[in-house]
């Protein structure tokens, strides 16, 4: 592989002129090139870091690539991210027009809130992946009052199955209300971790991925997402 510095006066890697002219994102861009769907010239170049010159080369995609598509969904209170047994109802059930698109992490059948569904491996890697630096928002409803010390307990993490939870950024919007900010997600996290402060939980809500945010999204509202909020992810 050619490093950018050592290619000559005028030429670009392969994959940088790919992402720039909008075919795909960088690192898919590397992919396609070892997967052999990319051709310079007519001929299929199989090499990251391959120099080409934007001005003359002819860079094209060789067959059919899969459109990437990524929506943000507001999943409904009562229905299961994914079945977990035939008789449930989950998000495929309810928006059959989302059958293709495969949900990111999860949001449990008493929960609501935002949930991202894509088909795009980058974007489930970059929230899902153990170094994902995503932030998760949710606002959070307990039966009980929320004390000061449960928001310190939160915030600085909790022992669940033998090990701690990552920081957390919490704040109590009033005496059964509380906000809490996740750079993971661990199952059934935040309702473990309110468990152990001994609050019962109300109601569970996530209003923000990233910097996607619930707005004006009611239950069962679907939009796609931009490509500059994709690619954010990806940054």
């Amino acid at each position: 592989m050619k490093d950018q510095s050592t290619l000559e006066k005028g030429l670009i890697r392969l994959e940088k002129f790919i992402a720039q002219e909008g075919l795909c994102s960088r690192r898919e861009g590397k992919q396609l090139i070892l997967d052999g769907k990319i051709s310079v010239n007519g001929k299929i170049v199989r090499e990251t870091g391959f120099g080409v010159d934007p001005k003359t080369d002819k860079v094209a995609i060789v067959g059919k690539i899969e459109k990437k598509t990524t929506v943000v969904l507001y999943k409904p209170r009562g229905i299961e991210t994914s079945k977990t047994s035939e008789d449930s109802v989950d998000i495929h059930d309810e928006f059959p027009a989302l059958a293709t698109l495969s949900p990111v992490g999860r949001l449990d059948k008493d929960s609501e809130g935002l949930i991202l569904l894509t088909n795009d491996g980058l974007v489930t890697r970059a929230i899902t992946g153990e170094n994902s630096e995503v932030e998760k928002e949710y606002i959070v409803t307990t039966r009980e009052p929320v004390t000061d010390e449960a928001i310190e307990k939160m915030a600085k993490g909790i022992v669940l199955d033998g090990k701690k939870t990552l920081p957390a950024k919490t704040k109590r919007l009033n005496d059964t209300v509380f906000s809490i900010i996740l750079r993971e997600g661990r199952k059934h996290q935040i309702r473990r971790m309110a468990d152990a402060c001994r609050l019962t939980i109300e109601e569970l809500k996530r209003i923000r991925i990233g910097s996607i945010k619930v707005g004006n999204m009611k239950s069962g509202d679907v939009r796609e997402l931009s490509e500059k909020e994709v690619n954010a992810f990806k940054s």
